[in-house]
């Protein structure tokens, strides 16, 4: 476990087992560009992203609501639409 791990390891664990999630800034998650243009001048180099860069899913308990609200104009999901709805739904 590095200390980039998310400190919800275990919740997430039960809600997406497939899913290794860990705390990133939006310059290193190298966010989709419609999600870059709605976060304006936002600081990149803030932490403030807890993902699954891989899978294209983040867990908005904590993500920063503006870049949780960016994401969900993309492809990104959050995490529990992942599980339920979305391609993790049938894992």
């Amino acid at each position: 476990m590095s200390s980039r791990t998310c400190p919800d390891w275990p919740e997430l664990t039960e809600i997406a087992p497939d899913l290794q999630f860990k705390h990133y800034t939006v310059a290193e998650a190298r966010l989709p560009a419609e999600a870059l243009v709605d976060l304006g001048d936002f600081a990149l180099g803030a932490v403030a992203l807890c993902a699954d860069l891989d899978k294209n899913v983040f867990y908005a308990v904590h993500t920063d609501p503006q870049v949780a609200e960016a994401l969900r104009n993309t492809h990104w999901y959050e995490v529990r639409e992942w599980s339920s709805t979305g391609p993790g739904a049938n894992a």
